[in-house]
């Protein structure tokens, strides 16, 4: 028997498209390949994501194939320890956008900030905003690995040094985004600065969640389940 337009078996999934829009889609595996970062952005074109956020090698590719589409290219630097110098971030994000990278993930110097040493925290933040300017810079703090007051202070250093946004997390360390340290976060930095809620958001209720804690952009890899509310597209690594 034929099914109808409206049958559950053969209707397209929707798509929350207000939400897609906040949405970084995601891979930043080392072992990514040319197949994979191409479905991504495929994926980025029908489910108009924000964004395709990938390791800064790809991003030239990325920034070619979503050509002529709202998403736009996204590279990560100093991914994901954030142990590099700043001359050397600084020098990652300048190639990065001169192939075509439109926004910066940047992880902070942890063992500086860790340390007590704000001036390098600071330098490092500034150093690659500057290179990108003027393009937006967000700050991917890993929060899961600091106290609150260190959550605090990396906020109030990534606002001083003119970066756009706040990040919780590069998805490769001990835990992901969480409710209370977008709520921290928010509270910190006030509303003028972005806040990006990423690592472990799988599902359209962790994503909403996370937008009324006070975050203004989701990153993840299982955006698709996310927009259409299908488990079964989750991808099984937040990253």
């Amino acid at each position: 028997m034929a099914t109808s337009a409206t049958d559950p078996v053969t209707a397209a999934p929707q798509i929350d498209e207000k939400l897609a829009r906040l949405i970084d889609h995601t891979l930043l595996r080392p072992d990514a390949t040319l197949i994979e970062i191409k479905a991504l952005c495929e994926e980025a074109r029908k489910y108009r994501f924000a964004t395709v956020c990938v390791n800064s090698v790809w991003v030239g590719t990325v920034a070619k194939l979503l050509h002529e589409t709202p998403a736009l290219p996204i590279a990560v630097v100093g991914f994901p320890l954030g142990a590099s110098a700043p001359a050397a971030k600084a020098y990652e994000t300048k190639e990065a956008v001169q192939a075509g990278a439109q926004e910066i993930d940047m992880v902070i110097q942890l063992g500086a900030l860790k340390g007590h040493d704000y001036a390098l925290v600071l330098e490092d933040i500034c150093a690659v905003v500057e290179a990108a300017k003027p393009l937006p810079v967000k700050v991917i703090l890993e929060t899961s690995t600091l106290t609150e007051e260190q959550k605090i202070i990396g906020c109030a250093l990534a606002k001083a040094a003119g970066a756009a946004f706040v990040k919780t997390s590069t998805g490769f360390s001990s835990g992901g985004a969480t409710v209370s340290d977008i709520e921290l976060m928010r509270k910190t930095v006030g509303p003028e600065m972005g806040i990006k809620a990423s690592g472990g958001i799988r599902t359209r209720e962790d994503a909403l969640k996370m937008i009324a804690a006070g975050a203004t952009r989701l990153g993840a890899s299982a955006s698709v389940a996310i927009v259409t509310q299908n488990t079964s597209t989750a991808s099984p690594n937040s990253y």
